[in-house]
């Protein structure tokens, strides 16, 4: 166990904190919310790029329904901000940027149909995957904070996000996968 460290003596190795640098769990807690603030918001605009290089039309619901979600999390995420005191402010998340530039390399490296669509899955996979990993966390978060309401509306926000991402592999599950791998096999013959 590692003795205690006062503020001013970090230990040895650990990076020096910015002189703005969160210093509770509620500072922790805001920083994320704003963090998902600008992620959800980015999403809007988003999916509907992958709508219209979607062709399943189970993935194309299923992506329309996403957006339409995207922009209920956002209210709920006004309404936190609102209900905790935090300015509702947007700071960008590097994280969601990086695998949204990442989904969009992928739409531009595969061909149109199923190829394409199993990629979009995995791609909106990996941004379900940091959203229950952020929604669950700022969730405990909230309850740790007493903020009830608050972790209420972040509840509802992770179960949605975690029924999207089952959706998701059910249709990638139930055809797309095997569409695309058929596609593969021509290609390879």
């Amino acid at each position: 166990m590692r003795p205690e460290s006062s503020k001013n003596e970090p230990f040895k190795g650990a990076v020096q904190a910015k002189s703005n640098a969160a210093h509770g769990l509620r500072d922790l807690f805001e920083v994320g919310l704003k963090d998902i603030y600008w992620a959800e918001k980015v999403l809007t605009k988003t999916l509907p790029k992958m709508v219209k290089n979607a062709s399943s039309p189970e993935l194309v619901n299923s992506l329309k329904k996403q957006l339409s979600e995207t922009q209920e999390h956002v209210s709920r995420l006004e309404k936190i901000f609102e209900v905790t005191g935090i300015a509702p402010t947007a700071k960008k998340c590097d994280a969601m940027q990086g695998i949204l530039k990442e989904t969009n390399g992928l739409i531009k490296e595969t061909d149109i149909g199923m190829v394409r669509d199993a990629g979009i899955i995995a791609a909106d996979q990996k941004v379900k995957h940091y959203e229950i990993a952020t929604y669950g966390t700022l969730h405990a978060f909230a309850k740790t904070l007493g903020e009830n309401k608050a972790a209420e509306l972040l509840a509802m926000n992770l179960n949605e996000e975690k029924n999207t991402d089952a959706r998701l592999t059910g249709i990638a599950l139930s055809a797309v996968n095997r569409q695309a791998f058929k596609a593969d096999a021509i290609t390879n013959t």
